[in-house]
């Protein structure tokens, strides 16, 4: 049983990986069963048995989206936006029982954002002068149960279901200078930054999760997980520049996120093993409970996913490329609310990443080692 062993830890560490929107849809590094997004959150941890896990990710969000089109013309004329932006994730999971356990993430973000629009306006009725603004810090803590639905060792699939919980400990309030404000521009103003680089979203999150693996093989396994996030609070409070249809002014919106992933596993007898899968990750428009109004930038984008795994003794290291296929920004509610008013088809737009690197290491430690 090496083989289905290696499986298993290739499983703890490419899906691993949380799902993560790709640049201006501000899906932060979100949960399955409350800590990160993965299969091997809990695989066959024995009572007392822990499960680190260190996962980064980094992306460059530049290609521009208004619905599924695409606006080439954004980067021709150099006005696009860019987002630069990284996410170290320290996991630990907890083995309660050979079928429940407990996960809790400690999240950091760093971000760098680049633009014109926001320092004194695009030309041709701007300055067109490009600048930065930034964030860096902790981000919303998680954390979660998680219960595997058939008893280990019994079987050689399984699938897990999940509950968890997203503090609002992430400052949501981030300001940096902004350059060529004011009615001449020629002010620079402390201000808060965009939505898509803030730490946190100020909303205590509820979020409900599956997963599953089920080899086929010897050598293959299939595995999936999906995820949903319900944020009931509306807005956080801080206030954008932007209007609604009425001319109020618009609050940052405390959205709902989701994603879901599923894949192929091919493991060697040596430890070494390739993955390759799809994903769906994003924001909606509409939350499931409490209301939606403020400003977002609901969208989905679809990618599929190279990667691979090496499992060593108690450990793994692990590496996927998600490569985006479709990126769709939706209407949002207000993009909806102005369409009814005003009568005229409005839809935003958003930058997206044509890729995320994902890189990680897992560990095993404690508790009592199962005969296989």
């Amino acid at each position: 049983m090496k083989t289905f062993v290696s499986i298993c830890f290739a499983l703890v560490g490419l899906l691993q990986c949380d799902l993560n929107a790709q640049g201006c849809v501000a899906t932060r590094g979100m949960s399955s069963c409350g800590g990160g997004t993965g299969i091997g959150m809990g695989i066959n941890l024995s009572p007392g048995e822990w499960n680190l896990v260190t996962g980064y990710r980094y992306f460059e969000s530049f290609r521009h989206f208004r619905g599924d089109h695409e606006e080439p013309e954004r980067v021709a004329n150099g006005t696009e936006v860019w987002n630069w932006s990284s996410f170290l994730d320290v996991t630990l999971n907890y083995g309660i029982t050979d079928q429940l356990y407990a996960t809790a993430t400690l999240p950091y973000m760093h971000h760098n954002r680049s633009s014109m629009y926001e320092h004194g306006g695009n030309p041709p009725n701007g300055l067109g002068r490009r600048n930065s603004t930034g964030s860096s810090g902790l981000s919303d803590i998680r954390f979660g149960l998680g219960y595997w639905l058939f008893e280990p060792f019994e079987h050689d699939f399984n699938y897990a279901i999940g509950f968890g919980v997203k503090l609002p400990n992430g400052q949501f309030d981030c300001q940096d200078l902004f350059y060529n404000q004011g009615p001449k521009r020629d002010t620079n103003m402390l201000q808060f930054v965009d939505q898509s680089i803030q730490l946190g979203d100020g909303g205590t999150g509820i979020s409900l999760d599956m997963q599953g693996y089920h080899p086929i093989s010897h050598e293959i396994a299939i595995a999936m997980n999906a995820f949903y996030m319900f944020n009931p609070r509306e807005t956080n409070g801080i206030p954008t520049l932007r209007k609604d249809a009425f001319g109020n002014i618009l609050e940052y919106s405390v959205p709902d996120q989701y994603g879901a992933r599923i894949g192929a596993f091919y493991n060697s007898t040596f430890g070494l093993s390739g993955y390759f899968g799809g994903r769906i990750e994003g924001v909606p428009s509409h939350d499931a409970f409490g209301g939606s109004r403020g400003f977002r930038r609901p969208g989905y984008s679809v990618a599929f996913e190279p990667g691979m795994s090496y499992a060593f003794n108690s450990m793994s290291v692990f590496f996927s490329v998600p490569l985006a296929v479709y990126r769709n920004r939706v209407q949002s509610y207000d993009d909806l609310e102005k369409t009814r008013v005003n009568g005229v088809f409005t839809n935003g737009d958003a930058a997206f990443a044509d890729y995320v690197i994902n890189l990680g290491f897992t560990w095993r430690f404690g508790g009592k080692e199962h005969a296989m």
